[in-house]
């Protein structure tokens, strides 16, 4: 199964910089669309803010709105926690949580936009769209997302915003 993934890795090589993406997807879902997990999640002002921001883009550009779900985010957290703990920036892992999101949503595809140390919402979206390999996840062709924006002990702020088409 991870030979379907061989795209991920080459993202991983190019991961160098603190704010990178990767990309995993499958020809055919695992799961029904609407399993949802049944995990809560509780969304800061800041969170909230982002995503607006990505879905105005998106429908300014004639795009759809992409749909927040709680277990995305879960997902994304998890990964700034991770981030934050062994005090990296990275995709680590990447292809573990893609196809977790795949088995427990049912996703077709997956792809991961990381950033760190932007201060706002429009500052961390401006750099997405400042960057090709961003800007790609952002218009790609996805139809949920989740993010997770958390703060390490010097106050530095870690983004994971993940899309996913189910």
């Amino acid at each position: 199964m991870r030979v379907k993934f061989i795209g991920v890795l080459l993202m991983i090589v190019i991961v160098t910089s603190l704010n990178s993406c990767s990309t995993n997807s499958t020809t055919t879902p695992n799961t029904s669309a609407s399993s949802q997990s049944g995990v809560s999640y509780t969304y800061t002002s800041f969170e909230i803010e982002t995503m607006n921001l990505i879905n105005s883009h998106r429908v300014s550009i004639g795009l759809k709105a992409l749909e927040q779900n709680n277990y995305i985010s879960f997902k994304s957290e998890e990964h700034d926690n991770y981030m934050i703990a062994n005090n990296v920036v990275n995709h680590d892992d990447f292809t573990n949580r893609s196809q977790n999101i795949m088995d427990v949503l049912g996703a077709k595809n997956v792809g991961e936009n990381i950033a760190y140390n932007y201060n706002t919402p429009q500052s961390v979206l401006d750099a997405w769209l400042n960057s090709p390999m961003h800007k790609q996840y952002i218009e790609g062709d996805f139809t949920h997302f989740g993010i997770s924006v958390r703060v390490n002990a010097e106050g530095k702020k870690y983004y994971t915003n993940i899309f996913v088409k189910i």
